[in-house]
């Protein structure tokens, strides 16, 4: 009896296995299912929007802060740019790849392409002291004292992290198919992703300024840092290849800005930013 309950219990497993093998051979299972071990990478564009900051410069005879200075960006808008290797770097750009820990987690590693420009055409208040070197500009700016300086002629400041205000940043991010949602069934023609993630990095940005009627003076240097969360749509198509929409907002923090070709010179500010990211891609298994 024993050998019989064996042998029915082989023959059973035997035909579970192969039952088995059936399905996966008519259901096999979708490239699109899992993605632990795969890597990425993304190509795209963006733009952005930056908080009101109060900019502090001081030097040899000089220490004054202006409040609520405004930027924009800098867009080039749809442009063939973006594809020329010669001159890709010139737009505001997102470049990232990464790797999938598990089937839901990645980490990656980028760089943000933005441009900061202090809109030239505005009045500010000013706090601070300019000496007797800059005739034009000296006095004592108190900060009761109401004090405002017109940048409109550009002669006092121009201030742009055009080249650009660089965002290295490491990233830590979460994926998650809802194509259901949507009644996608073959997602290895086209699948919907949402995603999450939070990043921080350095600011690397070259500063084109002219201060004070100072020489002008434009050179990479690291600033600072900075702390971002994003979330997204991702939108894959044939399993390989993805469109990957992105808003990202985050908190920016340089506490040595290079100004002028003295070293003496130096600038700081905080300020938040928004980005609004479309971006191309592809991702492949190792």
């Amino acid at each position: 009896m024993k050998k019989i309950i064996l042998f029915l219990f082989a023959t059973f497993f035997a035909l579970s296995q192969a039952v088995s093998a059936q399905e996966k051979t008519a259901n096999p299972e979708k490239y699109t299912a899992h993605n632990k071990g795969k890597m990425f990478v993304f190509w795209g564009g963006n733009r952005e929007s930056f908080s009101k900051s109060d900019i502090h410069f001081k030097g040899p005879d000089y220490d004054f802060t202006l409040y609520d200075v405004m930027a924009n960006d800098k867009p080039k808008g749809w442009h063939v740019d973006y594809l020329n290797p010669s001159r890709m770097t010139i737009p505001q750009t997102n470049l990232r790849i990464g790797y999938f820990i598990n089937d839901h987690y990645n980490i990656s590693i980028g760089l943000d392409h933005m441009k900061y420009v202090m809109i030239q055409n505005q009045n500010v208040e000013i706090a601070g002291v300019v000496g007797t070197s800059y005739p034009d500009y000296a006095g004592v700016y108190l900060p009761s004292g109401n004090h405002t300086i017109d940048m409109t002629d550009g002669t006092f400041l121009k201030f742009e992290h055009t080249d650009g205000l660089n965002y290295i940043n490491t990233e830590f991010s979460r994926v998650d198919d809802i194509s259901k949602i949507f009644k996608i069934r073959n997602t290895d023609k086209f699948q919907v992703n949402i995603t999450e993630g939070v990043g921080a990095g350095i600011l690397y940005p070259k500063t084109n300024a002219t201060l004070l009627d100072k020489e002008r003076h434009d050179d990479f240097h690291v600033s600072g840092f900075g702390i971002s969360a994003k979330v997204g749509l991702n939108f894959t198509f044939f399993k390989y290849f993805f469109i990957q929409t992105e808003l990202k907002g985050g908190y920016i923090n340089m506490n040595d800005i290079r100004t002028t070709n003295n070293p003496g010179d130096s600038a700081s500010q905080h300020f938040l930013f928004l980005q609004r990211i479309i971006a191309f891609g592809g991702i492949f298994s190792l």
